[in-house]
């Protein structure tokens, strides 16, 4: 939805998979702005965990910086060790204990100018936020991590005009002491085509901002 513009410029990068229906895959596509300007985004969402595990191992996320290993896709179990859940990341220290971070890319900007999320309803974005909230209460640390993979944007949202539950849980999550952070992301050119997409500066969450509808939806 929020990056499917006909007629724009777009980037796609070979497979050599040749089991693939598609010989190619779409990575990014060029997006005017209202200013005149033109932002990069990636349409790929596998992307984000690889660009915010490289930047968490880089030690550039300066919250998450300084625990000693990183584990992926890591189980949340129940007290009886059933797998409940699966985060995108868990950080381990001797010193400091668990971190377990959840990532979601967000690539919806509005015609407000603001970004937001999720882009649809999103009913797995809302247990996961459970997930997080109940990994605090047993005394572990807990993010959420906006990828912003849209270099129009500034900051983010909760998307309370496409899914008002998800919004409500996550003010829910940052009460029960989940950290809810987002980082932009930078587009490496080389002579004018993309060859990297890597994790920028942190960007402010608003978790009471909405929409103003009366300016529509794009």
């Amino acid at each position: 939805r929020a990056v499917n513009v006909p007629g724009c410029r777009v980037w796609l990068a070979p497979s050599n998979n040749p089991a693939r229906k598609l010989a190619w895959t779409w990575e990014l596509i060029e997006l005017p702005q209202q200013d005149g300007s033109l932002a990069l985004a990636s349409v790929h969402t596998g992307r984000a965990n690889r660009i915010v595990e490289e930047a968490l191992l880089a030690g550039r996320v300066a919250t998450l910086a300084g625990y000693t290993t990183l584990k992926r896709e890591a189980k949340v179990t129940t007290d009886g060790g059933k797998v409940a859940s699966r985060l995108d990341f868990r950080l381990d220290d001797p010193q400091r204990g668990a971190a377990f971070v959840e990532v979601k890319q967000v690539t919806l900007k509005e015609s407000d100018g603001h970004g937001y999320f999720p882009d649809a309803v999103s009913e797995r974005g809302r247990r996961h936020l459970g997930v997080l909230g109940d990994l605090v209460a047993q005394g572990h640390r807990a993010v959420l991590l906006f990828c912003v993979a849209h270099t129009g944007i500034g900051d983010v949202a909760a998307a309370s005009h496409l899914d008002p539950a998800y919004a409500l849980a996550l003010g829910e999550a940052a009460e029960r002491g989940v950290e809810i952070l987002a980082h932009g992301c930078r587009v490496d050119c080389l002579e004018g085509t993309p060859y990297a997409i890597r994790l920028a500066e942190a960007l402010p969450v608003s978790l009471t901002r909405q929409l103003d509808m009366a300016l529509g939806i794009d």
